[in-house]
C-alpha cells in the first residue's frame, strides 16, 4: 500500500517536474525566438537626445529657441534626488533592486485585470522596460511587445548602470505641452530649474507619464491633484520624504504656468522676429533642418537688440506714415459674434483665439481690440490685456476723421466724421495708447492698422559683415516673409554706383564729362526712350554731378562707353547678382536683387574695396561646445606672444580679398557723399559724422530705396507693395527711405561713432568745378568747387566729353547750372564737335528707365 502511494507521488512528481521543464522550455523557446532579431541597445550608451537649439545675443541673453521636441538635456548628476524619487515612487518603486523587470508587479497587474474582468488593465512596466519601449519598440499593448521589452530590459541592465538608465528615462519621456524630459517640463509648468522644485511640484511632474493629456493642470485640475497626492504618499511610504512633509505638501494648491500662477518662460524672451527666423532659415540650409531643430545648437547672433528695436521703429513709422497719408481705413474682416459682446469673459476668450499681430510697438504697444458699442459720436472698445474701467475705453470721433472706410464692394465711403462712419459693432481692430510727448501721460486710445505697403531694412558693420539689425516687414506675426533677404526687387538708381565703379576702375575720373541728352534705343519690345526724373537734359556734366543728381541718361551713356560686360562683371563681383543680364536698361537697376545683397555690396565701398561676407551669426557650437562655425576668420599674429611692446596690442591680420581698387572706392565714396550733401538725399539725410549713400526710385515708384554708410556702419532700406504697384508721384527713395535711414543711423552713430572716410595712399587732390569739370586753382572756393582725388602719376585730361556712341540731336533744350535752357557745342570722345539743341522729343518709360 505504502509502495503504491509512493509510486503515485512519484508519478505526480515526475509529471510536475516534466510540466515545469516543459513550461521552462516553452518560455525559454519563446524568449529565444523573440530575442533573435531584436534591435541593438548598444547605441543607448552614446545617447544624444533631440534637444532645443538656442539663439543668444552678443550679451549672452536667450533671444529665441527652436525645437521639434522641446527638450533640455539634464545629466543624471544634475537631476535632484527629489525628482528621481518622485518618478521612482510613481512608476517603479523597486527600480534599484530589480534586474530590468518586476515579476511581482506583473503578477499583481494580472490579478487586478482578472478581478476587474479586463476593465483595469495596466502595463506594470518597469522604468527600464519603458526606456526600451520608448527607444526601440512600439507602444502597443501586445504580449509579443511585452516579451521583447523584458528581454531588452534585462540586456540593458547588464550594460548600463541604474543611474544611466534613469537619465535616459527622465530625459526622453513625454510630459505634455510639447515638453520632453523633466528639465523642459519644469520650465514649461513652473518656469523653474529642476533644483528649485518643491516636493509637490516634483510629484506633479511624476504624475504625468501615465497620461499627459488626461492630467492638464487647468482642465483636469482635480484629477491631477489626486494623482499628485498619490505620488506624494508613495514617496512618504518609500521613505523619500517625511510624514510631516507629506501632510504639508498634499495640502498645497496646484499652481502652474498654465493657470497663470507663474510667468511663462516664453514671455521672458522677445517675440520671434525676422532676425532670428532668418538665422533659422540659413542654418537649416547649412546644417540640415533635422540637425538644427534637434541638435541642441548654441548660436551666438550678431544682433544688437537696441538697434534691432530702432530698426523696427524706424521702418514701421515710415510705413504707417505713408499708409495713413492715403486716408483709407481697411477693416480687418475679423468679427466677433454679437452675442458675446455683452459678456466680458466671452469676448476676451474669443478675441484671444484670433490670429492677430501682437508684436507691434510703434510709439506704444499695439493691442487687439473689439468694438463693443457704437455711440452717437464715439465707439466703445474692449482691449485684450487691458482691464475694463468703469467709464469704458472709447475711440473718439476726432480719431477717425483722417480716413474713409473701404467697403466690401471695394468702394470708399465718405470721409469719416464720427466713429460709426469707420467702425461696426463686433469688428476687431488694433489700438494703441496716445500719450503726451512732454510727460508720457495718457490722452486717449487711437485706432491703428497694419499698412498694406511693406519694406525691409538692414544694417551691418562694414569691416566684419556682422548684421546688427534686420527688419523684414511691418510685423513678423502679420507676415513672416522677410523682405530684407527674400524679396527680389528692382534697385533702381541705387544700382548706379556699380556702373560708376566700373568706369572709375577703367580710367575715368569723377571729373570726366559725359553727355546728358536724349537717347533712343530700338529694342525687341519697341523704341525705348529713357529720361531723367526731372524730364530735363543738362548737357555735358561731370560724373560726380551725374551720380549726385541721379542722371539716367548719363548712366546709360557711361555704361555703353565702359561696356555692359564690365558693368555686369562688377555687379557679380560685388554679389549684387549671380548672372546679370547684359542689357543697358539694367544699368539703371531694372534687374531684381535683394536688400541683403545690396547692403553687403555697399559695405565694400565703405571699407575701401575689400570683400566682406554678411553674417547674422558669430559662432555656432554643438551640444558639447565644439565650434561648428565661426565667422571671424582673421588671424591674431601676437595673441600667443608672452610679451608685447609697451602701448601696443595684438595685431589682427585680415585676409580679405580685394574686389576693387582702394582709390576707386574712395573716389566713389566721395561722390556718394555729394548725394547726401547736395543731391537726391540732401533733404532727409544728414548726420553728425560723414555719410555717403545713394537713393533709388523705380519706374512709377513701385520700389523706393536708400542705401548709405558711415565709416563703420552700412544700412539700407526699400519700401514697396508685395505685389508691386505705383506708390504715387511723391514717393521717392530720398523722401521715404531717407528718413528711415536717418532715424536709425542717428542712434547707430551715437552708439558706434564714426569718422572721416580713410584716404588711401597713392593719390592727390585737385579742385574742379562740379558743374563743368574744369580744373580750378588750389585756392578756389565756393559752392561749385569740389576737391577730387586723382591717382599719382595719372595726369587727368580735362575737356574730353563722352557720349556713349549715341547719335546727337541738334537744337535740344539743355539746362545749365542755373536751370536755364540753351544749346552747347561739345567735343565727343572721337574728337569731333557736336551741338546738343532744343527739338528732340522723348517717350514714356518702358523696360528700365529707372531713376
Amino acid at each position: 500500500m505504502i509502495r503504491f502511494i509512493f509510486s503515485i507521488f512519484g508519478a505526480l512528481f515526475s509529471l510536475v517536474t516534466l510540466g515545469v521543464m516543459m513550461i521552462a522550455l516553452t518560455i525559454g523557446a519563446v524568449f529565444w525566438i523573440y530575442g533573435r532579431d531584436l534591435p541593438s541597445h548598444e547605441f543607448l550608451k552614446q545617447y544624444q537626445p533631440a534637444t532645443i537649439s538656442r539663439i543668444y545675443s552678443g550679451e549672452g541673453q536667450i533671444i529665441d529657441e527652436f525645437a521639434k521636441e522641446r527638450r533640455l538635456f539634464a545629466p543624471s548628476d544634475e537631476i535632484p534626488d527629489l525628482v528621481k524619487h518622485a518618478f521612482i515612487s510613481a512608476e517603479d518603486k523597486n527600480f534599484y533592486v530589480h534586474k530590468g523587470y518586476d515579476a511581482r508587479g506583473m503578477i499583481s497587474a494580472a490579478v487586478d485585470a482578472v478581478k476587474s474582468r479586463g476593465r483595469d488593465v495596466r502595463g506594470a512596466s518597469t522604468i527600464t522596460q519603458q526606456v526600451m519601449k520608448n527607444f526601440l519598440l512600439s507602444g502597443d499593448r501586445q504580449a509579443e511587445r511585452k516579451i521583447k521589452e523584458i528581454i531588452l530590459a534585462t540586456r540593458l541592465e547588464k550594460s548600463l548602470s541604474k543611474e544611466k538608465i534613469l537619465e535616459l528615462y527622465l530625459n526622453e519621456i513625454y510630459l505634455g505641452q510639447n515638453s520632453y524630459g523633466v528639465a523642459a517640463a519644469a520650465q514649461t509648468y513652473f518656469n523653474k530649474p529642476l533644483a528649485d522644485l518643491a516636493p509637490h511640484e516634483a510629484a506633479f511632474l511624476a504624475s504625468l507619464p501615465k497620461a499627459p493629456s488626461d492630467y492638464h493642470p487647468v482642465r483636469k485640475k482635480e484629477r491631477v491633484t489626486k494623482r499628485r497626492n498619490y505620488v506624494l504618499r508613495e514617496m512618504a511610504e518609500n521613505g523619500y520624504i517625511s510624514e510631516e512633509l507629506y501632510q504639508a505638501e498634499r495640502e498645497l494648491p496646484l499652481k502652474s504656468v498654465q493657470n497663470g500662477d507663474f510667468e511663462p518662460f516664453r514671455d521672458q524672451l522677445p517675440p520671434r522676429d525676422y532676425f532670428t527666423d532668418e538665422i533659422r532659415r540659413q542654418l537649416s540650409k547649412d546644417f540640415g533642418e533635422e540637425e538644427f531643430f534637434s541638435g541642441g545648437m548654441t548660436v551666438r547672433a550678431t544682433i544688437d537688440p537696441d538697434m534691432q528695436t530702432e530698426a523696427a521703429e524706424a521702418l514701421r513709422g515710415q510705413l504707417e506714415a505713408y499708409d495713413r497719408g492715403l486716408g483709407i481705413w481697411r477693416p480687418t474682416r475679423k468679427n466677433l459674434p454679437e452675442e458675446v459682446l455683452g459678456d466680458e469673459t466671452q469676448w476676451r476668450e474669443a478675441l484671444a483665439k484670433l490670429n492677430l499681430p501682437r508684436d507691434i510697438t510703434l510709439e506704444a504697444q499695439w493691442y487687439p481690440a473689439v468694438v463693443l458699442e457704437i455711440g452717437k459720436n464715439d465707439a466703445r472698445i474692449g482691449i485684450e490685456g487691458v482691464e475694463t474701467v468703469e467709464e469704458g475705453h472709447w475711440i473718439p470721433a476726432k480719431d477717425v476723421q483722417w480716413a474713409r472706410r473701404l467697403n466690401n464692394d471695394g468702394k470708399l465711403g465718405p470721409k469719416a466724421k464720427v466713429a460709426g462712419d469707420l467702425l461696426r459693432a463686433g469688428e476687431v481692430v488694433m489700438v494703441r495708447r496716445m500719450v503726451a510727448d512732454s510727460d508720457g501721460s495718457f490722452i486717449r486710445w487711437t485706432l491703428r492698422q497694419v499698412p498694406q505697403v511693406q519694406g525691409g531694412f538692414m544694417a551691418m558693420d562694414v569691416n566684419t559683415g556682422r548684421v546688427i539689425a534686420m527688419q523684414g516687414g511691418f510685423s513678423y506675426q502679420h507676415s513672416v516673409f522677410n523682405r530684407a533677404t527674400q524679396a527680389r526687387r528692382q534697385p533702381g538708381s541705387s544700382f548706379k554706383p556699380f556702373v560708376y565703379a566700373s568706369a572709375l576702375d577703367s580710367g575715368y575720373t569723377p571729373a570726366t564729362i559725359v553727355i546728358d541728352a536724349p537717347i533712343e534705343i530700338n529694342t525687341p519690345q519697341g523704341l525705348w526712350r529713357p529720361r531723367n526724373s526731372s524730364n530735363k537734359f543738362y548737357g555735358p556734366t561731370p560724373l560726380r554731378t551725374g551720380i549726385e543728381q541721379s542722371r539716367n541718361l548719363m548712366t546709360i551713356r557711361l555704361a555703353e562707353e565702359v561696356g555692359m560686360d564690365i558693368v555686369a562683371d562688377y555687379a557679380e563681383r560685388f554679389g549684387v547678382y549671380e548672372n546679370m543680364g547684359r542689357f543697358l536698361a539694367n544699368s539703371l537697376g531694372s534687374e531684381e536683387t535683394t536688400l541683403f545683397r545690396m547692403v553687403a555690396a555697399y559695405a565694400m565701398f565703405a571699407n575701401g574695396g575689400e570683400r566682406v561676407e554678411p553674417t547674422l551669426v558669430d559662432r555656432v557650437q554643438d551640444r558639447f561646445g565644439k565650434t561648428l562655425y565661426r565667422h571671424d576668420k582673421r588671424s591674431c599674429v601676437d595673441c600667443e606672444a608672452q610679451l608685447l611692446p609697451a602701448g601696443l596690442g595684438p595685431r589682427i591680420v585680415s585676409n580679405r580679398e580685394r574686389v576693387m581698387d582702394a582709390i576707386t572706392a574712395y573716389q566713389l565714396t566721395s561722390m556718394m557723399k555729394g548725394v547726401v550733401e547736395r543731391g537726391t538725399a540732401a533733404r532727409t539725410v544728414g548726420l553728425s559724422v560723414p555719410v555717403a549713400g545713394k537713393t533709388g526710385t523705380t519706374n512709377e515708384a513701385k520700389d523706393v530705396w536708400f542705401v548709405g554708410f558711415t565709416s563703420n556702419i552700412v544700412a539700407g532700406c526699400f519700401i514697396g507693395y508685395d505685389n508691386p504697384k505705383p506708390m504715387g508721384r511723391g514717393a521717392t527713395g530720398g523722401g521715404m527711405c531717407g528718413p528711415v535711414f536717418q532715424q536709425f543711423m542717428k542712434k547707430a552713430t551715437a552708439k558706434y561713432g564714426g569718422g572721416e572716410f580713410a584716404v588711401p595712399p597713392g593719390g592727390h587732390f585737385i579742385k574742379i568745378d562740379r558743374f563743368t569739370g574744369a580744373r580750378l586753382s588750389d585756392d578756389a572756393s565756393g559752392e561749385h568747387v569740389v576737391a577730387e582725388y586723382f591717382r599719382d602719376g595719372e595726369e587727368p585730361i580735362f575737356g574730353i566729353t563722352f557720349d556713349g556712341g549715341f547719335a546727337m540731336g541738334e537744337g535740344l533744350p539743355l539746362i545749365g547750372r542755373d536751370g536755364d535752357a540753351g544749346a552747347k557745342q561739345v567735343t565727343t570722345s572721337t574728337g569731333k564737335k557736336a551741338t546738343v539743341g532744343p527739338k528732340a522729343s522723348f517717350g514714356s518709360l518702358s523696360a528700365g528707365g529707372l531713376y
